[in-house]
């Protein structure tokens, strides 16, 4: 594969249909498919929306859209700057290793630099071996003394009830 070969471009209005087929395919990597909600309507409303607050890098291989990076703005009180935080990252498991995935990352440390801010963070599952190995050959550090809390679902709505 040649360098020129591998592009990253923003998702268009018209691909909701194939974020949504990745976010699936990550999910089912994930094992987690059966937690997936998540419609065509809702990737065009989030991405497209008036107003969008997430936005969705492509990359491609030959033309063929091989992966994605769907990520937002975060916020760092402690740096005073935003940063970015990665949603999700996914590259077809035939085309890992050609690159795709290091490209996407790229672009995003590229977007932190010119655009002054603080950091790119993401999660990974802790099964996950080979993404991890991946991230810490790129120097990325594991936040270990920080454990991620969700409110979901009921809990949610008693807590958003709450006087």
């Amino acid at each position: 594969m040649t360098a020129s070969a591998l592009q990253i471009r923003p998702a268009r209005p018209d691909e909701a249909p194939l974020v949504l087929r990745f976010i699936r395919e990550l999910a089912e990597y994930e094992r987690l498919l059966h937690e997936v909600k998540t419609t065509e309507a809702d990737v065009q409303a989030i991405l497209f929306g008036p107003a969008p607050r997430a936005f969705c890098d492509i990359a491609e291989l030959d033309g063929q859209p091989v992966g994605f990076a769907l990520w937002f703005y975060s916020v760092s009180t402690f740096e005073g700057r935003h940063g970015i935080y990665l949603e999700d990252l996914y590259v077809s498991p035939e085309r890992r290793g050609l690159g795709a995935g290091k490209a996407l990352l790229a672009g995003l440390a590229r977007r932190c630099r010119d655009e002054g801010l603080a950091r790119l963070e993401w999660a990974v599952l802790d099964w996950n071996a080979p993404s991890i190995a991946f991230y810490d050959s790129l120097g990325a550090a594991a936040k270990t003394d920080w454990i991620t809390r969700r409110l979901s679902g009921e809990a949610l709505e008693r807590l958003a009830q709450a006087g």
